[in-house]
């Protein structure tokens, strides 16, 4: 039935807005009547605006703002990443979920899309705020030859590219913040969580998740929340279609993937310097160990963070946070 309703889907988006008989339909797809009126009722189902009229037929008039996979897969201009997609209306997290098909075997690029989530984990075990329908909340596989020493270079590579996509296609001044989140004028817009499955000298799988706030209006966060975040539609004035928003995220995420298996860590890092919002700046390092206050001066070969500690030497920072706000 699922191969029947895509295909359904397809010739009503090829008519153009034009009506398409139950008739041509049926002969087209090789299937009756009955089958392609089934495939349409589960269509407008999902959220498609369908109108049918006698002897005309059937005609798409309008498609629903959801993750759907038909959606992402038409027109997506990448190789590998997001060719197999998992859809959900609600669930705990796309990170839980794609490293249970990970395990499972799933291949390199396996998508995991949601409409909400909630148990959306950040860095540290903290929540991700996702109001329904209103973000892009997705997670991949990846499976990359790279030493697990390494792994963080991933977290690079796709800050890189949620950066690279919001100033590119959408006009807006993203920056980095030291080691995963995307900030526009001060403020948190998307995160990026990457967790692995590793052997001593090898990478099993990489889970990345990734949230942005598209529509999300100020109001719907926690007061603690609305001046340390934004979302797209705040800071555009107007709601965004997020089909093509994760289309591009996933091109650019590939782009910028390949090309660090192909040309290592140092060109990468080149690009997140030109976007990073931390270096050079008085920053406080929070971690579980210790917090301390100094000068964020370089990242490494392997993305670890150097800070000039005050009042002592040169640190190297491979976890915590880092904020720019109590380093003045």
């Amino acid at each position: 039935m699922a191969g029947v309703k895509e295909k359904t889907l397809r010739a009503l988006r090829e008519t153009k807005e034009e009506y398409l008989s139950g008739e041509v339909l049926s002969n087209l797809l090789g299937v009756s009547r009955t089958a392609v009126w089934k495939a349409v009722q589960a269509l407008r189902q999902e959220g498609y605006d369908i109108t049918s009229q006698a002897r005309s037929g059937y005609r798409l008039n309008k498609i629903p703002d959801r993750l759907l996979p038909a959606e992402i897969s038409w027109g997506l201009k990448t190789r590998f990443l997001g060719h197999h997609i998992h859809y959900y209306e609600t669930m705990s997290s796309t990170n839980i979920r794609a490293k249970e098909l990970a395990r499972q075997g799933a291949g390199e690029g396996t998508l995991v899309v949601a409409e909400e989530q909630v148990e959306g984990r950040g860095r540290r075990g903290r929540t991700w705020h996702s109001p329904p329908g209103e973000g892009v909340l997705f997670s991949f596989i990846l499976r990359p030859a790279l030493q697990p020493t390494h792994a963080p270079q991933l977290t690079f590579m796709a800050s890189v590219a949620v950066a690279k996509t919001l100033r590119e296609d959408y006009n807006l001044p993203a920056g980095i913040k030291w080691p995963n989140d995307i900030f526009i004028r001060g403020r948190k817009v998307a995160g990026i969580l990457t967790e692995l499955s590793a052997e001593v000298d090898r990478i099993n799988f990489v889970a990345m998740g990734i949230g942005v706030n598209v529509n999300t209006e100020l109001a719907s966060f926690s007061p603690f929340l609305r001046e340390r975040v934004t979302s797209l539609r705040v800071e555009k004035g107007h709601s965004l279609a997020r089909v093509p928003l994760l289309q591009r995220l996933l091109l650019s995420l590939e782009e910028e993937y390949t090309a660090l298996l192909e040309g290592g860590f140092a060109p990468l890092r080149r690009r997140w310097l030109e976007l990073n919002l931390v270096l050079g700046k008085r920053v406080r390092i929070i971690s579980p160990e210790r917090s301390f206050t100094g000068t964020a001066v370089n990242v490494d070969e392997y993305g670890a963070l150097l800070v000039q500690e005050e009042g002592a030497g040169l640190r190297r920072v491979l976890a915590g946070d880092v904020s720019l706000r109590e380093g003045g």
